[in-house]
């Protein structure tokens, strides 16, 4: 998998070719753009922890790539087996992560002998372009219940947290319905809650929004009540 996309395409999140794993740090956004190069597992696990990368999917793909870089290193059971353990560990609670590293496991366990490191890095790819295609699926299913704009005002969707690209390969889960709006010309405008206390929302979907052109506006967590109550939201979209 590489890191390029279309001119429609939301930026992927993360990029990778064999030994070498790049993703955003998140915790300098929206102040500063900075790609991490990961190579080994201890650099995956890092980032996960840390939440360089935050979002379950993302995470589980990070997971997925440290394992298969762990493989890469030293393919016996055992290592693997403590590869699997340390990377979990680092984010316990994220369900993505441990469906993501038993993906690679069984594909490992499945594969000829001196092709394990092959394998996993195919099945982190896999995991990667089905995050997109999942999500770019969430987001017509969703275009299909959200209402039209009425009148000369754009649709206004109100969104909590961070659930876009940032938290995805690419997409992202709620926020994949406000990229096709925008790349079918469909105008759009979103609320953005700061989200207290990491301010995902106000750091982190505020700016991947921006990147991409689409008009939001950052607000204080308890201002939605009174947004909705005004008739100013149309639909609210939030990843759970």
């Amino acid at each position: 998998m590489n890191g390029t996309h279309s001119a429609e395409e939301p930026a992927r999140s993360i990029s990778a070719r064999p030994g070498r794993v790049s993703v955003l740090d998140q915790t300098l956004l929206p102040f500063e753009v900075r790609w991490l190069v990961l190579e080994d597992a201890a650099q995956c696990e890092t980032a996960i922890r840390t939440m360089q990368v935050r979002g379950a999917p993302l995470i589980g793909a990070v997971g997925a790539y440290g394992l298969a870089l762990a493989i890469r290193e030293d393919p016996r059971p055992e290592p693997r087996r403590e590869a699997f353990e340390r990377l979990l560990a680092a984010r316990p609670t994220a369900v993505n992560l441990r469906w993501a590293l038993e993906r690679v496991v069984n594909r490992v366990d499945s594969a000829p002998p001196g092709s394990e490191a092959d394998a996993a890095w195919a099945e982190a790819d896999a995991i990667c372009e089905e995050d997109i295609a999942c999500n770019r699926a969430i987001g017509e299913h969703l275009i299909d219940v959200l209402p039209p704009p009425a009148g000369e005002r754009p649709l206004q969707i109100l969104t909590h947290c961070n659930a876009g690209r940032l938290a995805t390969v690419a997409y992202g889960t709620a926020l994949a319905p406000v990229y096709l709006l925008h790349e079918r010309g469909v105008p759009v405008h979103v609320w953005v809650d700061e989200t207290r206390p990491r301010n995902q929302g106000a750091s982190l979907t505020s700016w991947e929004l921006a990147e991409r052109g689409i008009a939001h506006t950052i607000v204080a967590d308890n201002a939605g009540g009174l947004l909705m109550m005004r008739g100013e939201i149309d639909a609210v979209v939030v990843g759970c």
